[in-house]
C-alpha cells in the first residue's frame, strides 16, 4: 500500500471540496465551488478536469455541489450519491451517477468508502469513511450534534475533517443573522460548534491520529485561532501529542496531509 494525499480545496459556507489523491487516480469529496473556480483550485495543484475520476456528495446544499454542472459537462468523473440527494439536486439522470445508499460500502480507486448518515438539515446527509487497508480518514462537517454512529465511524482515523463551525458567545452576538438562522445553527440538525467538535474528537481520537482539518468555520461568527485553541486543549487533555490541526479557508486551499504510509 503507497501513501494518500487529502487537501481540503476550499471550506466554509461559500464552497466545500475535498481532493483524495492515490496512485491510481483522484477524487473530491463534494464540489461546492463554481467551475470557474474549482479549475482554478484544481489548476494550483496541477490537475485539471480530466484527472478527477469520481466525486462523492455528501448532501444537495449548493456549498456542497455547486461545481456538478461543470464536472458533468467537462469530465467524465462518476458522481456518487444516494438516491434522496440525487433527487433533490434536480439534475439530468445522467448515466454517471452512481447510485450509494447511505450505510453501504463501495470502492472507489483504491479505496474502500463507507458513507453514514449524519443530523443535519438535508434530505439524506452522509459523512465518508475512507479505509486503505489499516487506515483510515473520515468527513464529518454539516451536523448538529454527534450520533453514536458518527463516533464509531471516526474511531481509529488517522486523518478527520471535522467542522468547527462557531462559537456560540459570537454567533449570538452576530447582527447579520436574524434569531431564526441562529436558531438553525445551533440546533441538533445544524451545525457543531467549536465545543461539541471537541467533545466528539474526545470520543474518537486515538494514538492513530495524525492530522486535523477544521471545516466549515463560520466567517462571522468564529475564528481559526479560537477553534484551534478548544481542539488543542482537547488533545492536550486526552494526552495526544504530535498531532497537526489544519486550518481550512472556502478562499484558500489548505495545507496536504500525506497519510497511509
Amino acid at each position: 500500500m503507497g501513501s494518500y494525499r487529502f487537501t481540503v480545496l476550499a471550506s466554509g459556507s461559500r464552497g466545500n471540496v475535498s481532493l483524495l489523491q492515490t496512485s491510481q487516480g483522484n477524487l473530491l469529496i463534494d464540489a461546492g465551488l463554481n467551475g470557474r473556480q474549482l479549475e482554478a483550485r484544481l489548476g494550483a495543484l496541477g490537475l485539471g478536469w480530466q484527472d478527477i475520476h469520481a466525486v462523492v456528495v455528501t448532501h444537495e446544499h449548493s456549498d456542497h455541489t455547486a461545481g456538478l454542472p461543470a464536472l458533468l459537462k467537462k469530465s467524465r468523473a462518476r458522481i456518487m450519491a444516494n438516491r434522496a440527494t440525487w433527487e433533490q439536486l434536480g439534475l439530468a439522470d445522467d448515466s454517471r451517477w452512481q447510485e450509494w445508499p447511505t450505510g453501504t460500502c463501495c470502492t472507489i480507486l483504491d479505496l474502500d468508502m463507507e458513507s453514514y448518515p449524519i443530523p443535519h438539515d438535508a434530505c439524506e446527509p452522509v459523512g465518508v469513511l475512507v479505509r486503505a487497508g489499516d487506515r483510515r480518514l473520515a468527513v464529518a462537517t454539516d451536523l448538529g450534534y454527534a450520533t453514536q454512529v458518527v463516533v464509531q465511524r471516526m474511531k481509529g482515523c488517522e486523518v478527520l475533517l471535522l467542522e468547527a463551525n462557531h462559537d456560540p458567545a459570537l454567533l449570538q452576538a452576530d447582527t447579520k443573522r436574524p434569531w431564526s438562522v441562529k436558531q438553525r445553527i445551533a440546533n441538533r440538525h445544524g451545525h457543531l460548534s467549536n465545543a461539541a467538535a471537541a467533545d466528539l474528537l474526545g470520543q474518537v481520537a486515538g494514538p492513530e491520529l495524525r492530522h486535523i482539518f477544521l471545516g466549515h468555520l463560520s466567517e462571522d461568527c468564529n475564528r481559526p485561532e479560537l477553534a484551534e485553541q478548544v481542539i488543542a486543549g482537547k488533545l492536550a487533555e486526552i494526552g495526544l501529542t504530535g498531532v497537526i490541526i489544519h486550518h481550512t479557508h472556502p478562499e484558500k486551499i489548505s495545507a496536504t496531509a500525506v497519510w497511509g504510509e
